[in-house]
């Protein structure tokens, strides 16, 4: 561990390491968390879930730090936002943002550097713009009826509710659009215009990810290799024996396609390749966003993203 010290007028920054999945974002944050005496906060809007571990592709948690007090720790490092809800619980931006910004606040009280780190856009943008968004309680009703839609039936029901956020939200992502419906259905009013974008809390850098895609096509490819190794089948299995399908955690990639392969619509190999094929488009999704952030400053390596990180702190 460096013997990097926060000095208290540095307590309000915060590092932000974004970029899509699989491309090595925890990997590096762990590595400047240890340089610069900091601590770790998921952006990953389906690491918050328990039980979802290797689908999720949650960093290895040391066994000895079962603990609750001692919180999640990888690789010596202290991470927050992940495992606090269960896969049938309710979970949205505006929950992620309270106790999120609870969490860096609190790092930053015991003089710790915090880092956000993650590919959830939307979990980010919350936080870097400081984004209030309406407070709506889910339907159950409507969820069940929304839920058994297509995203394409979906999107056609957003569109005619809210046509500017259907400009900017996911289309591919089931559950942020039935929750995009749900209040804009509640509310009578479109879910994009209550988005309100506050002052900032805190004085950030943004660290953006960038590889050529071939290789993070590798990466994705070796990353669903080794979730099917550490046991990806029973975790699924699990998981709907629980809960069953019906939930919208469940509508997450790597999990909601073993749904065909355990109803023989498909072999283990057309499986793999349908994981692969959607983390793919993910990641796209995920790099069209991004590409939005005019103050994100993208590197290919560590040490890039270590100059950045000591120049500003140092200001």
């Amino acid at each position: 561990m460096s013997n990097f010290k926060l000095i208290s007028q540095k307590l309000t920054k915060l590092i932000v390491v974004l970029g899509p999945t699989a491309i090595g974002k925890t990997e590096l944050a762990i590595k400047l968390a240890k340089k610069f005496n900091g601590e770790i906060l998921s952006a990953d809007s389906r690491q918050v879930y328990r039980e979802m571990d290797i689908g999720t592709a949650k960093p290895p948690r040391q066994q000895e730090t079962r603990d609750k007090r001692q919180g999640y720790i990888a690789k010596g490092v202290p991470h927050y936002m992940i495992d606090i809800v269960n896969p049938d619980e309710e979970f949205n931006v505006a929950i992620y943002k309270k106790l999120a910004i609870k969490a860096i606040k609190n790092i930053q009280e015991r003089g710790k550097l915090p880092f956000l780190v993650g590919g959830t856009g939307l979990y980010i943008q919350a936080i870097v713009d400081n984004i209030d968004f309406p407070r709506v309680p889910a339907k159950k009703e409507l969820r069940e009826k929304l839920e058994k839609k297509s995203n394409e039936e979906l999107f056609k029901i957003y569109k005619k509710l809210d046509s500017l956020g259907a400009k900017f939200i996911d289309k591919e992502n089931k559950r942020r659009l039935i929750r995009a419906i749900e209040v804009c259905k509640a509310t009578k009013k479109p879910f994009w215009q209550q988005r309100k974008k506050g002052e900032p809390f805190f004085d950030i850098l943004q660290i953006g990810i960038k590889l050529p895609k071939t290789e993070l096509k590798k990466r994705i490819e070796k990353r669903v290799k080794r979730m099917f190794k550490l046991g990806l089948e029973k975790e699924v299995k699990d998981l709907v024996e629980k809960y069953g399908w019906n939930i919208s955690s469940m509508q997450t990639i790597g999990y909601q396609e073993w749904q065909e392969y355990f109803n023989k619509k498909i072999n283990e190999k057309e499986l793999r390749e349908k994981i692969i094929l959607h983390t793919l488009q993910l990641a796209k999704r995920q790099i069209t966003w991004f590409k939005r952030g005019k103050r994100i400053h993208w590197v290919r390596n560590y040490q890039r993203a270590e100059k950045l990180a000591r120049k500003f702190l140092q200001n």
